[in-house]
């Protein structure tokens, strides 16, 4: 599923290509597991809109939309596993599994794709924020807050959307890693060093992915179809048995709140 690295390249890319145009009508598919809101009401609220801009909140896509009665409106996406949001000349393949195109002012479709549909689409007339506290702009007194007193391991609670929205499985790995703290830690076990620790390891993960483009696992590639390299700078998450980056000692896999989670049992503590 891609994460809020994933989600923030792609919202990236669909801005800088979409900005400005208009959504002149709306197709769906005939299967309703995307659809979070009605069909009609997805379909009525974005046409004859212009797209003012495209952001990421959370792992959501986020299109606001400027009606003609110059009422807020937005269009939020979640690409669940597989989703991808293409950009694509009318006369080109339709690809099995769209769900969605938005025809264009420009000429242009917009197509949303999801073979395993998990993906959601929604509308609303209000401001969509996400669930949780945005990451990247936490600070450190309000990240220790969101931990202070919790039981649960810290992975767990890294993966709890409503506390941070958008940290995955992938990038919490990766700046436990480099936090120095073992993902089964009870969150509210860490001392406050180790909580400024782990604030300046997410942050600094999330943004280093972000410049990288994501990571490419499996399906994920960005607006213009192209795949991120921070899977290249991976210490810890997808290397278990192979040497720790920093000690030599092996990376061990287990599961924690449910998902494989990767660490060196000798750097994290």
């Amino acid at each position: 599923m891609p994460e809020l690295p994933e989600v923030e390249t792609i919202a990236n890319g669909l801005n800088k290509r979409l900005a400005g145009d208009r959504i002149d009508s709306v197709w769906f598919g005939s299967k309703p597991e995307p659809l979070k809101s009605s069909a009609a009401v997805i379909a009525r609220t974005p046409e004859g809109t212009r797209i003012e801009q495209v952001q990421r909140a959370g792992k959501h896509i986020v299109f606001d939309l400027a009606a003609k009665k110059k009422d807020q409106r937005q269009w939020i996406v979640h690409l669940g596993m597989t989703g991808r949001m293409l950009v694509a000349a009318p006369e080109s393949e339709l690809l099995p599994h769209t769900h969605l195109v938005a025809r264009l002012k420009s000429g242009r479709e917009l197509r949303f794709v999801d073979p395993r549909r998990f993906g959601r689409l929604e509308v609303r007339n209000s401001a969509f924020e996400g669930p949780g506290t945005e990451p990247t702009r936490i600070s450190l007194e309000d990240f220790i807050a969101l931990f202070r007193g919790r039981k649960t391991p810290i992975k767990g609670a890294l993966l709890n959307q409503k506390l941070l929205h958008g940290v995955g499985n992938i990038y919490a790995d990766e700046s436990l890693f480099r936090a120095g703290v073992r993902p089964r830690r009870k969150a509210g076990s860490l001392t406050r060093a180790e909580y400024a620790k782990l604030h300046d390891a997410l942050q600094e993960v999330l943004k280093e992915a972000i410049a990288a483009g994501g990571s490419s696992i499996s399906d994920y590639v960005d607006a213009d179809g192209e795949e991120g390299f921070f899977q290249l700078r991976h210490r810890a998450y997808g290397r278990q048995g192979k040497p720790c980056l920093v000690c030599k000692t092996p990376i061990k896999k287990i599961v924690v709140a449910g998902r494989g989670t990767h660490y060196c049992p000798k750097c994290q503590r």
